[in-house]
């Protein structure tokens, strides 16, 4: 099994990136905010999963342990596999997992795309008491990590009564401005960015 995969990011698109990790360049597979989190050239580490099916092998990518455990986890679901594992943590954090998992919080799993109500009762129904205490980790990741930033805005626009997918949309247009600070983006800066971007629409 390929436990991480350490190089160099020679492309990257919405869903994947290619890693040059020598004299081999493997495609990770991750979600859209690890892949907008990086950039042709960036030297990179990415924990990964790798799920073997007849019609092939695909490794996936995280930027955590903490990521990878809900990823596997969540495929232990039934009906769950390794794409809709992936929309989980596109739209929630691990520790938004487990706090919906933890309450019953059905409106917030059903968020996921390819998620619907039974889905979400599913996912309660066996995973509950599975996936481990709150870490408190996602505060952290906000501000250090540039892939938390999107969680953060989207879910504080949606904390503000914008939908889901309007939420979505004015994160991902600022996407350069949040390149611009690198390692350390400034949440609340790129919040009232993406009141604006609602605002103009």
């Amino acid at each position: 099994m390929i436990a991480f995969i350490r190089g160099i990011v020679q492309a990257v698109s919405h869903d994947h990136v290619v890693v040059d990790i020598g004299s081999v360049g493997l495609t990770a597979t991750c979600t859209a905010p690890t892949a907008l989190s990086l950039h042709t050239g960036d030297r990179v580490e990415l924990l990964t999963s790798m799920v073997i099916r007849d019609d092939g092998w695909t490794l996936y990518g995280f930027v955590d342990a903490d990521e990878r455990t809900i990823f596997e986890q969540v495929q232990t679901v039934t009906g769950i596999g390794p794409r809709i594992a992936l929309a989980v943590l596109s739209t929630l954090s691990p520790d938004e997992v487990r706090t919906a998992i933890a309450t019953d919080d059905l409106n917030a799993l059903t968020k996921i795309p390819g998620i619907g109500r039974k889905g979400a009762q599913r996912l309660v129904l066996e995973l509950k008491d599975k996936l481990g205490v709150i870490s408190g980790a996602s505060s952290i990741r906000a501000t250090a990590n540039p892939v938390g930033w999107l969680a953060s805005v989207t879910a504080g626009l949606v904390s503000l009564g914008w939908s889901q997918r309007e939420a979505e949309s004015a994160a991902d247009s600022i996407v350069p401005l949040a390149a611009e600070y690198g390692d350390n983006p400034d949440i609340g800066a790129l919040l009232k960015a993406a009141l604006r971007s609602l605002d103009r629409a």
